[in-house]
Formats: C-alpha cells, structure tokens, sequence
C-alpha cells in the first residue's frame, strides 16, 4: 500500500477529529504527502528554559546565495493544545516556495493564562532575530503568520509594540487565517479559560491595539466558518485600513475553519489557492 493510499484510507477519521478539536494531528501530518522542495533542518531548538519553548525550522532544499524571507507560522488549538510536530506540512509547503519557516510551540492553558502564550510568541520572534542567518534567513525580513489561536498571537504580536519593541521593526507582514481578534466579551470556555482572569479584557484584543505604523496584512477565512466568525477579521481589516495599513481581505467560500488551514497540505491544494495567495503576499512585502 503506497503512503498516498494510506492517507486517503486515514483521512475520514482524521478530519473527524480536527473538526472536533481543532488541534493539530501528528498521525494526520505523518500520512499527508509533503512539498519535496522544503526541508527541516533544525528541530526542537530551545527558545526559553520550559520543555514547550521549542521551535522547528524548514528551509528550501535548493536555495541559492543570499538570505531568504523568514515566516514564523504559529498553530491553532484554542490556547490549550497543539504541537509543532503537527504542522510539518506547513512547514514544508512555505520553504518550498522559498521562505525560511519557523514553528514554535508555546506554554498552553492551564499551565499558562493571557498573555503567557503572547509573551512566548514573542521569545520566539526574539530567537529568531537573533539565530536564523545561521540557516539562511534574513533576520530584517520577518513575517508573522497563524492560524487560528495561532492567528490571534500573530497579530498581537504584529500590532502591539508591548512584546516585540524594537524587534517589531523587522516584522514586514501579518498573515492571519481565520483568528479571532476581537471577541471581547469572553463567552466560550476556551476565552474564559485563556483570558478570563485578566482585569481589562479590551487589551487582549488585536483591533484594541491595531491602527498606523502596523505592518501590511494578509487576512483570509473560510466563508463557512462557525469556529471563529469571519467578522473577526473584517473588524481588524477595518481599524488597519482607518490607519493607513494595506490590507488584503480573502474569503474562500467553501471552506470551513479547519478546512483553511489543511488547504496549505497538497492533497487539499485544489481547494483554495491558499498556498500561492500567502506566498504572493510575503514576495511582495519583503521584497
């Protein structure tokens, strides 16, 4: 049986269990066939003391001369699940087109509440502009990308200067899919879980702290999301857009939240042009 057959056997059950969890798969990555041209070279990196703060890096398989664009790409799993170690497929897919891909894992709920996971996100970016020359990154050529959960501590970090200080500089764009920017009050279990106990809930929220001097965005959801509303994003694309900021808001129509992001996988690719629409933004960013 080829590893192709093996997949298409798995994959039922497979989208069972990330529609109903929202989480990365290991088996899942396993079993889906992968860009060739994209390649892991560094794994489980340490970018702080906890056995979490680890990081994967994928890097072109024949990459010329000079320092590539590097995407720190970090998952979904409702602040409280997810590993690295799931989203090979990404990894791989972005380093295919030539991009230097970090994925970080970070501290969950309950371990960690708001703004644990940001704070991680950003050792992360820290890391990263500190060690990726060293594996052909350019370290003033930086683009946030997430999905989901992944997708809100992007944008925190893109928007609002508190992590990332002078480090934010280098941040060239956001690309956020299907994240949740601005739920405020917190009405589900996961946000009360992950964000519950902080005093003033409008400042864990990305459109709090969007507006001018924020980098170029890339917003895409699923026009069939009822895991984290579209409105999320169009909030967001509309205080960035009141500032002066270029943004790009995509809907692909028959996709669902889970449906987004396994469209980066190739078996998916047909689906949505996912792929190509987020490598066409982070060429014309970091140019």
């Amino acid at each position: 049986m080829t590893r192709f057959h093996r997949f298409a056997r798995f994959l039922p059950a497979s989208l069972a269990l990330l529609a109903a969890a929202c989480s990365p798969l290991t088996t899942f990555d396993s079993l889906v066939p992968k860009d060739g041209g994209g390649r892991r070279v560094a794994e489980a990196q340490p970018y702080g003391i906890d056995a979490r703060q680890r990081l994967d890096i994928y890097a072109p398989r024949n990459a010329g001369p000079g320092e590539r664009p590097v995407v720190i790409f970090f998952y979904g799993g409702s602040w409280n699940s997810g590993t690295r170690s799931g989203y090979a497929f990404v990894g791989r897919a972005l380093a295919a087109q030539g991009f230097v891909t970090v994925i970080p894992d970070y501290r969950l709920v309950p371990a960690i509440r708001y703004p644990g996971f940001v704070e991680d996100g950003a050792a992360a970016v820290r890391w990263t502009r500190e060690h990726i020359a060293g594996f052909g990154g350019d370290p003033a050529r930086l683009v946030l990308m997430g999905h989901s959960a992944g997708a809100y501590i992007a944008a925190m970090l893109a928007v609002d200067d508190r992590w990332l200080g002078r480090d934010r500089q280098a941040v060239r764009g956001l690309v956020g899919l299907a994240g949740p920017y601005d739920f405020a009050p917190f009405d589900v279990d996961v946000a009360r879980a992950a964000f519950g106990a902080w005093p003033h809930p409008q400042e864990t929220q990305p459109v709090h702290w969007a507006g001018a001097g924020d980098p170029p965005a890339l917003l895409l959801v699923g026009g069939e999301d009822k895991t984290v509303l579209p409105r999320n994003s169009e909030a967001l694309a509309a205080r960035l857009r009141a500032g002066g900021v270029p943004v790009t808001l995509r809907s692909y129509p028959k996709l669902g939240h889970v449906g987004l992001i396994l469209s980066v996988a190739r078996p998916f690719r047909g689906r949505a042009p996912v792929v190509a629409d987020v490598a066409g933004f982070i060429r014309q960013v970091t140019r």
